[in-house]
């Protein structure tokens, strides 16, 4: 019984899944860290970056997070599981991801843990794959005193202006002087949906991103 060759195109693709986590990874490692000229280097130079704090072009998220970073803003990243759909010199790649954010809210030291993913939309120009559009999708979260024992009451009104899936990381910033974009996808519903389907298009050679929140 004969079997078949396995297929030349195999190491290649894997070679690109290795690019693409590598560069997840790098992310994550060198914006904690404020390794500013290394995390330019995982974006294209017309790469979207959407947080809930921050919606713009890649070169200015770098620098308002090295302005908060100086200023001692505290928001760190962990990874975990990680897929990813190559089409040719287009991905699209989704990593679990955790959030965690330590500010005070009325005088109360805290931390905001949120649960998600990275959507990233990734393109090979010239050799190099790298983030085009960067889209967190914001699944669960909550909030815990870093002090035990410290009471903190949260002003209900303020927490319902915002979706389930950031609801406390959203309060927690905008106590900070944060503006939070309010309409960010969560883990299901219309918008969620929206952004699955221009990842589609994407890798179906659509000739942008989708259209970045």
């Amino acid at each position: 019984m004969s079997r078949r060759a396995p297929s030349r195109r195999a190491p290649a693709v894997v070679a690109d899944r290795r690019a693409i986590r590598d560069t997840v990874d790098n992310w994550v490692l060198w914006r904690d860290s404020g390794d500013w000229e290394r995390f330019a280097t995982v974006w294209h130079p017309d790469g979207w970056m959407t947080a809930t704090w921050f919606q713009g072009p890649a070169k200015d998220f770098i620098e308002v997070s090295r302005q908060g970073f100086n200023r001692g803003v505290m928001i760190l990243h962990t990874l975990g599981g990680w897929t990813c759909d190559v089409a040719g010199h287009r991905a699209i790649s989704q990593t679990r991801m955790t959030i965690n954010q330590r500010a005070p809210i009325d005088g109360v030291l805290v931390d905001v843990v949120c649960m998600g993913r990275f959507y990233d939309f990734f393109e090979k120009r010239k050799g190099r794959w790298a983030i085009v559009r960067r889209q967190p999708i914001y699944e669960q979260d909550r909030l815990d005193p870093v002090d035990p024992s410290a009471v903190l009451s949260l002003d209900p009104t303020l927490l319902a202006r915002f979706p389930e899936g950031y609801r406390h990381l959203a309060y927690l910033q905008s106590k900070n002087g944060f503006n939070v974009k309010s309409d960010l996808p969560g883990l299901r519903g219309p918008v969620v949906e929206a952004l699955y389907a221009e990842g589609r298009a994407w890798l179906a050679g659509s000739p942008r991103p989708g259209k970045p929140r």
